[in-house]
């Protein structure tokens, strides 16, 4: 395989990077509020640009942007809730979010349009290398903290790490990990039609060390569509790679990730699962035969039939004094080993601790156990994910309220990332306490179901219990006229300019998906990073067409 040299591109940098693109996506990106908005006053003084060019027809920019914010506000007049100063509160909020993402694509537009192709290519690798610089940097730290290579396995220091561990690898943005994998997973594909062959694995282990299952089983879809239809052979390898890197590290490194996605899977499909072990452990090991044992326990199983032997002869005899198990073991067995910590001590078991925060939530459910049914343990929860009980909520709510079905229920009164910040339990970021606005369908439904499962063990806390999707989003709080415009005015608005077998044709499959993962237009994170190599991606083919018809 061939693989372009990076040197050369590294020496090269000074002179071929957008430094106010790369500065504004390294704080744009920041999981902080006050930096992203810090990053968009910087970036328009130094570019002053407003001319957004929205049309409906041939638009610059997305026209979906403006179409949400009409709906948002024409819910707001027609529901009657102009005069609620809480919820026009949350109205303003919302459209200042809507206007951040439009001031941020703008702004990645007029790079592609100033630039030249080298020069965006040279910024976003820049970009990714500081991202994985900073992810191995945390994981070395945590190696480094425990004194051993694989923290995936470690269980001490009340398995603070453990199958969490990809928690802490959250890249530049230090938003969650899920952000991490995202972009890394969206790196994975650039650098992969790039051919940059080392970057392409950089990204895919950064991902891997995130231990986000349901991006990997994105990407993996996403692979297997490059794979047999937009690969040539070096890129084929390249995929192939991928997924043997995948396999090990569920395999040899994580392995209680691969039980988890294997749990995950069985109760989504209710499949019955078959305690084989319990099952094995029930018979015991001498009447087992040889050939279904593990070596070690073919050498338990002898120690145990030589003491039954010996036992048998000594009780023939009236002798009550069994030899010890572990002298005669650590004579079959070999010389005898110095027992370490027992895995079963309490420092190798994960603590559930309440913290401040979740005290707050259990004390909140408390005082509104009439609402909170489902995380007040007064109705049965179902046995399915909670991603996906919360979308069987969004079109029970539509089945009981059909009149609400085209516009929604309106802007953070349902499924949003808005609406949880707007209780101002720091569920998604600060919010005056005094501006709370909680709607009784979101307290009973998304808000009900999300204390449910975080209020429970740290096992619940994870993706697919979290009701984040910003296809509920938009289908609940802006209804069948959010949905289709986000369909028509923006995944075509980039769809119809994409010529066939570019490599923006995978990064949109992967967002597809990927948008059932998180309110990722409100997070002001992944989205615009997506923008900006789709219309690079546009730009090139483009400008690859003219080329060919001059």
């Amino acid at each position: 395989m061939k693989n372009k040299i990076l040197t050369p591109e590294l020496r090269a940098w000074p002179g071929k990077i957008d430094w106010a693109l790369l500065v504004f996506l390294l704080l744009f990106l920041n999981f902080k509020l006050i930096i992203k908005l810090a990053a968009v006053v910087l970036i328009y003084w130094l570019r002053p640009d407003f001319k957004f060019g929205f049309s409906i027809k041939n638009s610059r920019l997305p026209f979906f942007y403006l179409l949400v914010i009409v709906i948002a506000v024409f819910n707001w007049l027609v529901f009657g809730m102009a005069g609620n100063l809480n919820y026009t509160f949350v109205l303003l909020t919302g459209i200042s979010f809507w206007m951040l993402c439009i001031l941020a694509i703008h702004q990645v537009k007029l790079s592609v349009e100033k630039n030249d192709s080298a020069t965006i290519h040279q910024t976003i690798l820049v970009f990714f290398v500081i991202n994985i610089l900073v992810s191995l940097t945390v994981y070395a730290s945590i190696v480094w903290e425990i004194g051993q290579i694989n923290p995936y396995r470690y269980q001490g220091n009340y398995q603070k790490y453990f199958i969490g561990t990809g928690d802490y690898i959250k890249g530049l943005t230090f938003d969650t990990s899920t952000t991490n994998a995202v972009i890394s997973a969206l790196g994975v594909i650039y650098f992969l039609f790039q051919r940059k062959n080392i970057l392409t694995l950089l990204c895919m282990i950064v991902l891997l060390l995130t231990g986000s299952n349901f991006t990997n089983l994105l990407l993996c879809c996403t692979l297997l569509y490059v794979f047999f239809f937009q690969s040539n052979k070096d890129q084929k390898s390249m995929i192939i790679i991928c997924f043997v890197m995948l396999v090990t590290f569920l395999v040899k490194v994580s392995p209680q990730n691969n039980q988890y996605v294997t749990a995950a899977w069985q109760k989504v499909f209710n499949i019955q699962k078959r305690d084989k072990k319990n099952e094995k452990a029930a018979i015991p090991i001498t009447e087992r035969p040889d050939s279904v044992l593990t070596i070690t326990e073919r050498k338990e199983k002898f120690a145990q039939l030589y003491l039954d032997s010996i036992n048998i002869s000594l009780a023939k005899k009236n002798t009550k004094k069994p030899l010890p198990c572990t002298s005669i073991t650590a004579g079959i067995m070999g010389r005898p080993v110095i027992p370490g910590d027992s895995i079963h001590t309490p420092k190798f078991q994960h603590r559930n601790d309440t913290n401040a925060s979740e005290k707050k939530l259990v004390q909140f459910i408390k005082s509104n156990t009439d609402q909170l049914r489902i995380s007040s343990h007064l109705l049965k929860q179902a046995k399915l994910p909670g991603k996906l009980v919360a979308l069987q909520q969004t079109f029970r709510f539509f089945t009981q309220h059909p009149a609400k079905i085209f516009t929604g229920t309106g802007i953070g009164k349902f499924s949003s990332k808005l609406a949880f910040r707007a209780t101002a339990m720091n569920l998604t970021g600060g919010y005056p306490a005094k501006l709370v606005y909680i709607n009784d369908d979101f307290k009973s439904n998304h808000l009900d179901l999300y204390l449910f499962y975080f209020t429970d063990k740290d096992d619940y806390h994870s993706v697919m219990n979290s009701p984040n999707s910003t296809y509920d989003q938009l289908l609940s709080e802006y209804g069948l006229a959010g949905l289709l415009s986000f369909v028509i005015f923006y995944l075509a608005f980039f769809a119809k300019q994409v010529k066939k077998h570019a490599a923006a044709i995978p990064l949109i499959l992967f967002m597809l998906g990927a948008f059932f993962i998180e309110y990722w237009f409100e997070q002001l994170s992944v989205v615009i990073f997506f923008e900006l190599l789709i219309l690079l991606n546009i730009k090139e083919t483009t400008v690859n067409k003219n080329n060919a018809t001059s």
